[in-house]
């Protein structure tokens, strides 16, 4: 009895370390992302190019409600998987962040910076009593000295940069698909491509374009910037992963 009480108590409380070096909720938490639905970032030498799944539930939900991509500053963006709210803060909270440098120093905030910004916040919620972690991890990528940069935010609070990365329902097979097609040449269009081809693997071999969510921010502009519907449906009709009705009408 002892030992179970002993073991609760290093599954309850954020602050304790299980004897083996452990934080359960932080573990919790990594599950919590790995049960969203997926979203890609690919690093491209035009930009940096994300991609996400946002099929909903019922057909009645207003499909703008569904938020999965969002801009962080005119050259970030940012794609989450895990909790929505848990993202929702996050993203408000890095909006701020890049509002307080440029007034601060009168310049665009650095994808680096950003990330670890909000990378130091998430990681505030792993030592506090009477909080939780973040159940979500984002990808931000964006245009930073004229190079795209690719970032990945984990539940603990730990940072990565990547050339290619998968968060959400399915990453492993995402993962190796990425690895075995990823070229560091690709251009803007070849990483839409990898990245809707990418999703397919993690589930549906077909989609509808309003089921997708893609954006992008290159290099030449440093914009970010979603794509439209029609713009989708075209990719996704190039890379044979369109859904098409096959029911006959009579």
């Amino acid at each position: 009895m002892q030992g179970q009480a002993q073991q609760q108590a290093y599954d309850r409380g954020i602050t304790i370390f299980s004897p083996d070096g452990r934080l359960y909720q932080v573990e919790y938490a990594r599950e919590a992302v790995k049960r969203g639905t997926a979203s890609i970032g690919v690093k491209t030498t035009d930009g940096v190019v994300f991609a996400v799944d946002k099929r909903y539930q019922s057909p009645l939900v207003e499909r703008e409600s569904v938020e999965k991509i969002h801009k962080a500053d005119d050259h970030i963006g940012i794609a989450s998987a895990g909790h929505v709210a848990d993202a929702r803060q996050l993203i408000d909270f890095a909006r701020q962040q890049a509002q307080i440098n440029q007034l601060r120093y009168g310049e665009q905030i650095g994808v680096e910076t950003l990330t670890k910004d909000v990378t130091d916040h998430i990681q505030q919620y792993t030592q506090v009593g009477g909080a939780r972690p973040f159940g979500v991890a984002l990808i931000v990528g964006g245009i930073e000295d004229g190079e795209p940069r690719l970032f990945e935010t984990d539940p603990s609070g730990v940072p990565s940069e990547w050339q290619a990365l998968a968060v959400g329902s399915g990453r492993s097979e995402m993962l190796e698909h990425l690895e075995d097609e990823y070229r560091d040449d690709m251009d803007l269009d070849g990483g839409i491509g990898l990245a809707l081809e990418t999703l397919s693997v993690a589930g549906e071999d077909a989609f509808a374009a309003a089921e997708i969510g893609v954006a992008t921010v290159d290099v030449e502009t440093e914009q970010f910037r979603e794509l439209p519907d029609d713009e989708i449906e075209s990719y996704l009709s190039e890379y044979d992963l369109l859904e098409t009705d096959e029911t006959d009408e009579e």
